[in-house]
């Protein structure tokens, strides 16, 4: 009893604090859409075929977004990095998921408002998707069988940077900000080929 205590006093700490709690519940088994589509391919927030091959893009940096999260703010960064070199051939794509913290809990109309307003997002979002689980989208499961657990998200903005053809390149996790040094000679080094 005196080691199951302070298990579930870490637990209640973590619960409180927003972390996932090590014992989640079941995951939904994936949906017939991801079951059918290629690690390229998605749908649009707008209901169209989006797929990662066809942006015409050198390089391509793929967020799992939310609209209720600490790391929320970025999408400002993120539409600012798009406006500075989607001439050079980048591109954003945001994946808005529900995964962390229900902090996406909108429809996909709430979330597209919700970025145009108050972020002026311009850059294709996708329509809401799991990216960690069973269900998870194919992106997601293709880019942790390249480059291991580092392309797993742990949370929300997560970044995995992509070549043109969708072959994944480096992941970044949340609190990598869209000015990052690094992230940017990465993706200089990426529309380079």
């Amino acid at each position: 009893m005196r080691l199951c205590l302070p298990l579930i006093a870490l637990t209640a700490l973590l619960a409180a604090c927003g972390a996932p709690a090590r014992s989640e519940p079941a995951l939904p088994a994936p949906t017939q859409e991801n079951r059918s589509m290629t690690a390229a391919q998605f749908t649009s927030i707008n209901g169209k075929p989006l797929d990662l091959t066809d942006l015409g893009a050198k390089a391509i940096l793929v967020v799992n977004t939310a609209s209720k999260c600490g790391f929320t703010p970025q999408y400002k960064g993120l539409q600012a990095l798009y406006e500075d070199k989607k001439d050079e051939g980048f591109v954003i794509v945001g994946v808005p998921s529900n995964d962390f913290g229900s902090q996406e809990p909108g429809t996909e109309e709430d979330v597209k408002a919700f970025c145009e307003i108050n972020y002026g997002v311009t850059f294709p979002l996708t329509r809401k998707y799991a990216v960690k689980g069973a269900s998870r989208h194919p992106f997601y499961a293709a880019a942790v069988s390249a480059l291991g657990q580092q392309a797993e998200p742990g949370w929300n903005f997560h970044k995995i940077l992509v070549k043109g053809d969708g072959t994944p390149i480096k992941a970044y996790n949340s609190s990598v900000r869209p000015d990052d040094k690094s992230l940017l000679a990465d993706i200089d080094a990426a529309l380079k080929g």
